[in-house]
């Protein structure tokens, strides 16, 4: 894809919806663009993609969600639909620096991963976090839990959605993490490795209350993946937050 194009669309695309878009840091002259749109004072909901250059859906997904006028007057709406502009570009899962930005949340080495923490910090702390990711490795749907806040992340009702594109991953281990029902992983707020926080845990800290990191298929058709991340957002939202 032509990324500078696809960031280009969205600004255009997302003013048009409503959204006050803002570049938070220029990384080999491609814009770190986040949107946001609603009454702070309504429920948030703070949703990303694109942190992994070879993980093409999510932004796309995101952009034809977009389209729909799925962003609609009922909340309040963060999004960074490409963190990793440059390992889109290239294709590759780090940035141009060959650094995985998803383990740079608590070092904040790199500057995509600190320009966007330095917005996190200024935007309502969010009820609902969704993260737009893939797997090459997997053959299925699956998705992490990050909850702090005790309520019904309604995982069922997320897992049932993803199922007319996608089945459950059927392993019992992803990432060396235990499974706690196909499909779905339920993962304390605390990092793996102490020096490698991804997004996900950096949310927590900040205190929101369910993260949600959803994974389709990377060998699967692109489209099916987009439909699938659209798909598991729009339960998501329905699900947890009405």
């Amino acid at each position: 894809m032509d990324w500078h194009a696809f960031l280009r669309d969205w600004s255009q695309e997302a003013s048009s919806r409503g959204f006050q878009s803002e570049t938070l840091v220029e990384v080999g002259d491609y814009p770190l663009l986040a949107s946001v749109k609603g009454n702070p004072a309504k429920p948030c909901i703070y949703l990303s993609s694109g942190m992994h250059g070879d993980e093409p859906s999510g932004p796309q997904a995101l952009m034809q969600l977009l389209g729909d006028d799925f962003f609609d007057d009922r909340f309040c709406w963060l999004i960074c639909p490409v963190l990793n502009p440059t390992g889109l570009e290239a294709g590759t899962r780090e940035n141009f620096q060959g650094i995985d930005l998803n383990r740079d949340y608590g070092q904040c080495e790199t500057q995509e991963v600190c320009a966007h923490i330095e917005w996190l910090n200024k935007q309502p702390v969010p009820r609902l976090f969704l993260s737009l990711h893939e797997d090459w490795e997997s053959s299925g749907f699956y998705f992490y839990e990050i909850n702090i806040g005790g309520e019904d992340s309604r995982h069922r009702a997320i897992l049932k959605a993803a199922t007319p594109h996608f089945p459950p991953e059927p392993e019992s281990v992803i990432d060396d993490h235990p499974v706690t029902e196909p499909g779905w992983i339920f993962h304390s707020e605390h990092p793996d490795l102490p020096e490698g926080w991804p997004e996900a845990i950096y949310l927590a800290k900040m205190g929101c209350p369910l993260s949600l990191t959803f994974e389709t298929p990377s060998r699967s058709a692109l489209d099916l993946r987009i439909s699938c991340h659209q798909a598991v957002v729009k339960e998501a939202v329905e699900s947890c937050l009405l």
